[in-house]
């Protein structure tokens, strides 16, 4: 891997969202959910599909602040447009864990 720069950094926009609503997805290639995330005033609500079935049922995630880079280009999967990606860490299996805040944060912070 190469050294990216700070202003390769800045390039990529990182925002704290919420999530507010939470579907299945079945139509997914491998196990999904459908999701609303809001990033606040300036961004709104943009939709995501997740691979985060191991770790959180559906009625779990309404409520849970997510960080998602928002400044990527829509992607369609199957019949959902992904206008954000949402950020997770894989655990020991390999199964994605969210990344969120440790405290409750004003929706729409840019991650520095």
């Amino acid at each position: 891997m190469s050294d990216a720069s700070y202003d390769d950094f800045l390039k990529i926009d990182i925002r704290l969202g919420r999530i507010v609503k939470a579907e299945p997805f079945p139509e997914a290639r491998k196990p999904a959910y459908k999701l609303w995330v809001d990033f606040g005033e300036e961004i709104g609500v943009r939709r995501s599909s997740a691979q985060i079935t191991a770790h959180y049922r559906l009625e779990d995630l309404p409520g849970r602040q997510v960080l998602a880079v928002v400044n990527m280009p829509p992607r369609q999967i199957g019949p959902v447009k992904s206008e954000v990606l949402v950020l997770g860490l894989p655990d020991a299996a390999g199964e994605v864990v969210l990344i969120r805040p440790d405290l409750d944060l004003p929706l729409g912070g840019r991650m520095f």
